[in-house]
């Protein structure tokens, strides 16, 4: 039986002098809320409610927590906090600004500013289902990347990683700003003590080091988080997870196929941000900043027909060995 995930806070509920309208979204490890604050500004409230640990009944407010879990469950309450500590620090139009965060009801909140807009998944589904040879023009691509690393840049100076990158957590604004949200600290302490580790990334958005419990981990593991957002951006699809590139390494000829579609050097730069080497990747936001930037370096390599008749035999092979072992495409989940 399916375990009930924990209850929101129902409408009108007042924590530390906001009130809640809705609940916006939720995941593994919390729920947003749209609230107003004294003056009436609309602010978004994340709360602390990781659901593997807590249970909470409707209309309650505190979340109630098995004594067996209490312990991880406080430690990633105290790494929760930190993180919004850490964020309320950083002011840059790219990232989520953290407004205030307090404790109450025996959890954590984290007051931010309210975006309205919507995801860059919702922009790779839309325009995927056009049906076109481009999901995204390039200059888009690096347009919106550009913006994204300024914003990144930031918080690896401020000694902090993100660690879910992927498309659902940028945000476009309805005025066309770009904006990282959605950190993953808690998730990533819980991951570590918790011995749960799959459940808690994205397939295909995290690395390969963040499957290992001893790996080390730095700006080069969200790198390969952006590469591979570059990546659903040109194909409309999120890459295989890495344990199974680990084992058959499909990339190369997925990118292929976007040869003369794509520039040279775009296409370069997502197979080096998504190596499977941590030591073979960009070490710096910097770095791949000013990879990304050489716009007089854009050259584009048509296929001739013998490479077409020849990627279209791989293609094939590849998607046979797929189709025989039920992995999916979209999501690089087996049955």
């Amino acid at each position: 039986m399916a375990k009930v995930k924990p209850a929101p806070l129902p409408p009108d509920t007042m924590i530390g002098g906001y009130r809640v309208l809705r609940k916006v979204a939720a995941g593994g490890f919390g729920v947003v809320y749209l609230a107003v604050d004294s003056a009436g500004q609309q602010v978004a409230i994340k709360e602390y409610l990781p659901a593997s640990l807590t249970t909470r009944v409707p209309g309650a407010l505190a979340p109630e927590v098995p004594p067996e879990k209490l312990s991880l469950y406080r430690l990633g309450l105290k790494s929760f906090f930190e993180e919004g500590r850490s964020l309320a620090q950083i002011s840059h139009p790219s990232v989520v600004r953290v407004m205030n965060f307090f404790r109450e009801n025996e959890t954590v909140y984290m007051v931010m500013n309210y975006l309205e807009g919507a995801s860059l998944q919702d922009f790779i589904i839309t325009a995927r289902d056009l049906k076109q040879a481009k999901v995204f023009r390039e200059s888009t691509i690096r347009s919106l990347f550009d913006e994204i690393l300024r914003g990144l840049r930031i918080v690896h100076q401020h000694k902090m990683l993100h660690l879910d990158i992927k498309p659902a957590n940028i945000f476009i604004t309805d005025d066309n700003k770009s904006v990282l949200i959605d950190f993953g600290a808690a998730r990533e302490v819980l991951s570590k003590e918790g011995n749960f580790i799959r459940p808690m990334y994205t397939p295909g958005f995290a690395a390969p080091e963040m499957y290992r419990r001893d790996a080390d981990m730095g700006p080069w593991t969200d790198i390969y988080a952006i590469g591979a957002c570059i990546y659903a951006c040109m194909q409309g699809y999120p890459p295989n997870e890495a344990p199974q590139r680990l084992e058959k390494d499909r990339i190369a000829i997925a990118l292929k196929r976007l040869k003369g579609v794509y520039s040279d050097n775009l296409i370069e730069v997502v197979e080096w941000c998504m190596s499977l080497d941590p030591l073979s990747r960009p070490q710096s936001v910097f770095m791949l900043q000013k990879e990304l930037s050489r716009e007089g370096e854009r050259r584009y390599t048509k296929l001739t027909a013998v490479e077409k008749v020849r990627l279209q035999f791989d293609t094939m092979v590849s998607d046979n060995k797929k189709a025989g072992s039920g992995v999916t495409a979209a999501s690089g989940k087996g049955k």
